[in-house]
């Protein structure tokens, strides 16, 4: 893990911020609110350093894309205060979108891109958890 981001990790450790499964299940969550397909949570504790979680999500096009990073950043600003570390991939074509909540990493992938860079082949081991757009309407219906 690179310096900067073990220091990141440590200042929001003292600041008492989000419990990384929570923000990764919310980002997961505000993605689907903007129709992001396919979206599982990859569980990497105890297989890297790296970071916590990612968060992988289909989106169609470029703009559908720029809608669903900023429903995403949208929601953990608004709900948590929370900003990403790193952003990239919103300038141009945005066939990967990457958003860097340090303990939680967002991949938004057109569905070429997303089979081509195939994260969750490369880190098969993880346990996962697969979201629907179901998973919204009941937390909305309650």
């Amino acid at each position: 893990m690179s310096e900067a981001r073990s220091e990141e990790r440590k200042k929001r450790q003292e600041r008492g911020e989000p419990v990384p499964q929570d923000l990764a299940r919310g980002l997961a969550e505000a993605a689907l609110e903007k129709k992001a397909e396919e979206v599982v949570l990859l569980d990497l504790r105890g297989i890297t350093s790296m970071t916590d979680y990612f968060v992988v999500a289909t989106v169609s096009t470029d703009v559908h894309s720029r809608a669903v990073s900023e429903s995403v950043e949208r929601w953990a600003r608004e709900e948590l205060g929370e900003r990403p570390w790193h952003v990239e991939g919103t300038e141009g074509a945005r066939h990967w979108v990457l958003l860097d909540f340090v303990d939680v990493v967002v991949h938004l992938f057109q569905p070429e891109a997303r089979g081509y860079y195939g994260l969750e082949r490369l880190w098969g081991d993880a346990p996962r958890e697969e979201f629907a757009d179901s998973d919204i309407s009941d937390a909305t219906d309650r």
